[in-house]
Order: C-alpha cells, then structure tokens, then sequence
C-alpha cells in the first residue's frame, strides 16, 4: 500500500514529524521532490533534528529511504546531513538514491543567489539553495543526472552545452567570474563517487516493492499553496509538493495511492513571500511566533522568522481539495493555549466588497482581508494529554468546527513537538 504526506498550506505544517511516526508502520520511505531548501524537524530518542534531504524514515532500522528521481540533490548537502545523523549516535540508515535523481550543481545556488540580489525589492524570497535555477536547468534539457556521472565523456559534453549561457550570464548580467569545464567536471566526478554506493534504479525498486504489497510512504516537501501550478504564482517553490505528483517524483503508479494525509497546523504560518490574507503583526504576531513548534515559528533551513496568522479555512479547504486529502492531520494544537479567544479566518473580503469562500488567483488574492470568526479559546496547557477525550471542551469544539471547514476527517491532532505526542480523535 502506498500512502503520502503533505502539505496543505504554505509549507512548515509539521509533515516531520507525522512521516516520522507513520515511518515506524512502513518499509520504504520516499522523498519525491524538492531539495534542501525546506527542512523537516523532527524530535525523538536521538534528539532533535532538522532532515532537509533525507528521508523522515532514517530514524528507522527496517525502513529503507529512498531519494526518488524528482528531488534536487544537493550531495555536499547529503553527505552533511549523514554525518550529522552518525555524530548524534543514529544508526548508520538504509538509503537509495535513484540513478535518474538530477544533481544540483554548485552553480544554481550561485545563480539563485545573483538572481535574488539583482532582483532587489521583487524577489520572489528564495532560500537561495539553487533550487529555481537547478529546475530551470532540468526541464531546458541542461541538468546533469546522477547516472551521467559516471561516464567522463558524456559528463563533460554535458557541461561544455550548459556552461556556454552559464558563463555569459556570469560575466555580462552578473559581472562575476565564469566557471571552468575542467575544474568542474573533476568535482562532479568526485561527487559522483562518494554516493556511488547508494545509486540504485529506484524506479524499478519502488514497482517491485509495490506489487510485493510492501507499504511505501510518500514524503513531500513544503505545501500546495507553493505548487507552481496551483499555488500562489511566483511565490512558490519550482517543483510540485502535490501528493499527485508523488507517483512521478517517486515512480509509483497512480493506482497504487491509497491514503493522502494533508498535514495542516492549528493556526497559519509561512516562510518565504506572497500574500498570506490571515497574517497578523506587531506584538499579536511576536505571541502565536514564540509560542510555535518547539522552538518558535522560525524557518528549519533559514532560520527566518516565519510570517503567522490565524488558522485559515479558505485557503486550507483549498489545500486538501487539491492534494486529494483521504484525511487531515492537525498540528501544534498545544500553541493556542494561552488565548481567551481565538480567531479564525472563514472567508475573504475584496477590496470593493465581494465575499469570497473559494480561494482565488494570487492577483485577486492580493486584494483579500480577512473575514474572522472569534471561538471560544480554553486557556490552558494541553500538552502532555495522552487521550483526546480528556482534552477540554472547548478545544475539541475548535477541531469540529476546523474538520467541518476543511472539508475532510481529523484523526489525528498533536499537542506538542515529539513522536508521542499524537491524539487519535
């Protein structure tokens, strides 16, 4: 059986840690898009932990993690992130890295960073990690896969094709130094052979596992509202964090996805630019951000202060319609705690009046405020609360009424930052 997790908003739901638990009931774990531009916190027995590449399922002996054909490989980033799990005593973990992956080059993150700092002002807030320009590269038929790093000639007519428009950008928009073929064929051959020993055809892999009936888990980064497609155009990230492109960013037949769990927080939060109609400021905000997670709504990866708001029914009825949710995971419950009365968004206004209940096109979207609906808050600690029926009224009215606005069932609701602390509603 195949199952996914996403995101249902903007990214930073908490999709860690809920890969993290459904890990322990699956064999094969699989990142499907995006690169280390996003990360996954995740808290257990070995301490905490920010994954922005591998898989959430490392934690797990008997799981084996896969790197599908759809992530942007950072491998200095990898190879970071590996040694970080064995310096905090994790066992050294079963990963793939499927032969078809792209590699991103040390020189998209230089781009991403030239082309944010000539965009000034109307940058689109990139975690500068090269993602835009690998992707860029990838479907402009100039990427280098992971299989092409293995033979010296292919490799470099490769590079000698992608480095002409590379270097000319370099020193006529940019006015910075060039690359050199030479020098960078012999640091991706390198690359090549530290991750030699976890180069797999993970496709094949994945369809063989599959029809054994093992239980494969689909990891997705960040959330629909940063689809490319059908999210929030420009600011979104350069690859699909749709559950519907899981089966092509892993190589799963779409057949074969049963249950899509469309992870969504308590309130709203946000990393990187756009419209966010929910947002809040000042001193409110500086309360619900300090209070977020485990240690406040700040970006796993950037370390940004993440924009905060109110739980947002429009644009998360929107997110689980879209990623074809079978049901909703609700997070950081715990974080409301402290408020008498808490708000929640249930439709927009335009500027020339209309009510919307449907999310918009980010054009209009610029032009929406809030509609707000204050609930009764129940001004307490929930964590620790090991059963859903013994959380107080008022907090399980706040779940229905949630559940009743996205559109689709909450099962689970988690009231604090670890593994444990998962209610099942």
């Amino acid at each position: 059986m195949v199952q996914a997790v996403v995101g249902a908003n903007w990214g930073d739901e908490g999709k860690g840690k809920v890969t993290d638990m459904l890990a322990d009931q699956s064999d094969i774990v699989v990142r499907f898009q995006g690169g280390a531009n996003a990360g996954h916190t995740i808290i257990n027995e070995y301490g905490r932990f920010s994954l922005h590449l591998l898989p959430s399922g490392v934690f797990h002996k008997q799981v084996i993690n896969v790197i599908g054909p759809g992530v942007a490989l950072n491998i200095e980033a990898l190879e970071k992130e590996l040694n970080g799990l064995k310096e905090q005593g994790v066992p050294q973990p079963q990963l793939l890295i499927s032969d078809r992956c792209q590699v991103l080059m040390p020189y998209h993150v230089d781009f991403d960073r030239f082309e944010e700092e000539r965009l000034g002002k109307q940058s689109f807030g990139s975690t500068k990690s090269g993602i835009a320009p690998f992707y860029s590269d990838k479907f402009a038929k100039v990427g280098i896969q992971v299989c092409q790093l293995y033979d010296e000639a292919i490799l470099r007519e490769r590079l000698a094709i992608a480095l002409v428009k590379k270097n000319c950008l370099l020193e006529h928009l940019y006015h910075k130094p060039t690359i050199d073929l030479d020098e960078m064929v012999h640091i991706m051959m390198e690359y090549g052979a530290r991750i030699k020993p976890y180069v797999a055809d993970t496709t094949r892999f994945l369809m063989d596992a599959d029809q054994k009936g093992k239980k494969i888990l689909l990891e997705g980064q960040l959330g629909t509202l940063r689809d490319p497609d059908h999210g929030i155009y420009p600011y979104t990230t350069s690859s699909s964090p749709l559950a519907g492109f899981g089966c092509v960013g892993a190589g799963i037949p779409p057949t074969s996805l049963k249950k899509i769990f469309a992870v969504t927080k308590a309130y709203s939060s946000a990393v990187g630019a756009g419209p966010f109609v929910s947002e809040i400021h000042g001193d409110e905000a500086k309360k619900l951000r300090d209070r977020g997670g485990d240690r406040g709504e700040y970006g796993a990866t950037t370390g940004r202060p993440r924009s905060v708001g109110w739980f947002d029914c429009v644009a998360s009825r929107y997110g689980v319609m879209v990623q074809g949710a079978t049901e909703v995971v609700l997070t950081n419950l715990d974080v409301l705690g402290y408020l008498d009365a808490i708000p929640v968004c249930v439709a927009y206004e335009t500027d020339d009046g209309q009510v919307l209940n449907s999310f918009p096109s980010t054009p209009t979207l610029m032009h929406c405020k809030p509609v707000l609906e204050t609930l009764p808050g129940w001004k307490c600690d929930i964590r620790g609360i090991k059963s859903y029926k013994d959380l107080p009224e008022e907090c399980k009215a706040y779940v229905d009424f949630l559940e009743r606005a996205v559109g689709a069932p909450i099962h689970m609701v988690s009231n604090g930052p670890r593994r444990e602390d998962m209610l099942y509603r």
